[in-house]
């Protein structure tokens, strides 16, 4: 006998960083911040949003959001309509940050119409294979959907008609720093001042870095510098965020530090770490590292230590 379908459902979908230097649209890394949905369906077939924190009065409040066209997405590939719904957010991802906001939202609605839908994963929790196969086609690329559904870090790529994602866990001594400017910057800006090609010498450059900074984040925790190093977008999209690879310079020069883009910007992610045998909490080493981003950033800058959040997208008890 198949269960009854739920009428409600939480969702808490995690903050993401993308590229994370060399890995341009296949690495990435979930961190310990968090969008909120909370969603009940109505028999009357209307759409009802609340939204509170990040985007609140910006986002539109009906068929329009995110949220909701990740769902009917959802819906509409088992043949299914989208129900009329309640829909509560709760946002802590700053968006156009180069955090994944739109990623944590199209993560979550396509979790929570999954969740609606009755379909589970192994163990009773979130379909993940399928809601990372829905969410990716849906945004386009998957390197902040990969984290975003699976948590850790991830290697995701295009597989034929479908798409892949290795997900590792990253060594324990690594804590990511955000550096969280005040200003925005769309993804498509970003994506516009890429070229349409690259010399085959950088995308080598560029494949040996990627490749290296999978064995840096997974234990050689002594490599991130030299892993961080990019050719193929960072320096093209400095024209629409001087100031975010000036810091990054910054730091990487002077404190020698594995500062990257996060995403397609305007943040700055730092890989702070400690080294062999030694535990991260209350370490002297990364004390002193996150003193220097916030010495080096100066008060335009939210300085973020977040730890890496381990499981990805979530579907705890319902919202009352």
């Amino acid at each position: 006998m198949t269960p009854p379908r739920p009428d409600r459902v939480s969702v808490r979908a995690p903050a993401t960083s993308a590229n994370l230097g060399p890995g341009f649209d296949a690495l990435g890394l979930a961190v310990q911040l968090y969008n909120e949905f909370h969603v009940a369906t109505r028999a009357d077939g209307e759409v009802r949003i609340r939204v509170e924190g990040e985007g609140a009065g910006e986002v539109p409040l009906d068929g329009r959001h995110l949220v909701v066209r990740a769902m009917r997405e959802a819906f509409e590939r088992v043949g299914e309509e989208l129900p009329g719904l309640d829909l509560h957010c709760v946002n802590g991802i700053p968006h156009a940050r180069g955090l994944g906001s739109s990623s944590s939202a199209i993560v979550g609605g396509v979790a929570a119409a999954s969740a609606l839908l009755g379909r589970a994963g192994a163990g009773g929790g979130p379909d993940r294979d399928w809601i990372y196969q829905v969410a990716a086609d849906i945004e386009g690329h998957p390197d902040n959907v990969a984290p975003c559904v699976h948590g850790g870090y991830t290697v995701a790529f295009r597989d034929g008609d479908s798409w892949g994602a290795a997900r590792l866990t990253p060594d324990e001594r690594l804590l990511p720093v955000l550096c969280v400017p005040g200003w925005r910057l769309s993804t498509e800006r970003a994506r516009g001042l890429l070229p349409e090609t690259v010399s085959h010498a950088d995308a080598a450059f560029n494949a040996g870095r990627a490749a290296l900074m999978t064995a840096a984040v997974c234990g050689q925790t002594e490599s991130l510098y030299a892993a961080t190093e990019d050719r193929l977008h960072e320096a093209y999209r400095a024209p629409a965020m001087p100031r975010t690879l000036e810091l990054i310079r910054d730091l990487r020069q002077h404190e020698k530090l594995p500062a990257v883009v996060s995403g397609a910007g305007p943040t700055v992610l730092v890989l702070c770490s400690v080294p062999e045998g030694r535990a991260q909490e209350d370490s002297p080493e990364i004390i002193r590292q996150v003193d220097s981003i916030r010495r080096r950033a100066g008060n335009d800058w939210d300085i973020r230590p977040l730890h890496i959040e381990p499981a990805g997208v979530r579907t705890p008890s319902p919202h009352p």
